[in-house]
């Protein structure tokens, strides 16, 4: 099942320019597998990896908007494309995506996906 993102005004112009667009940004779940493709970055892990999901939401726009954004509170990854709402997904084994060398793997991501409850379920699910 895909889930594409929720696109505010602002937050679509400012991913434009790293090629996140509505059809280049989604998350799937399918055959076990979570999908995350936000522009050219990926994400892609077992759903027996996620140790579970909370949501969040009220996001300050610079440090979320454009491309995926690095927490360093947590060295969480961030797909933002609005500020309201997103489901966060933690996994038991980090997960390589910011950087293709894999030196660098997220606990966590932040997924301001449209229907954040759905994404839910349906990890949930699958696992």
């Amino acid at each position: 099942m895909r889930f594409p993102f929720r696109f505010a005004p602002s937050y679509r112009w400012a991913a434009l320019p790293f090629g996140v667009t509505p059809a280049t940004a989604f998350v799937e779940v399918s055959e076990g597998r979570l999908l995350v493709r936000f522009g050219l970055w990926r994400l892609e892990t077992s759903v027996t990896n996620v140790a579970g999901h909370e949501g969040t939401g009220g996001f300050a726009f610079v440090k979320t908007a454009g491309p995926p954004h690095l927490s360093l509170a947590d060295r969480g990854v961030t797909f933002a494309t609005n500020a309201d709402r997103a489901l966060c997904v933690r996994f038991q084994e980090p997960v390589k995506t910011l950087l293709p060398t894999g030196r660098l793997r997220h606990p966590s991501a932040t997924l301001t996906v449209a229907d954040p409850p759905g994404l839910a379920a349906m990890l949930d699910a699958e696992r």
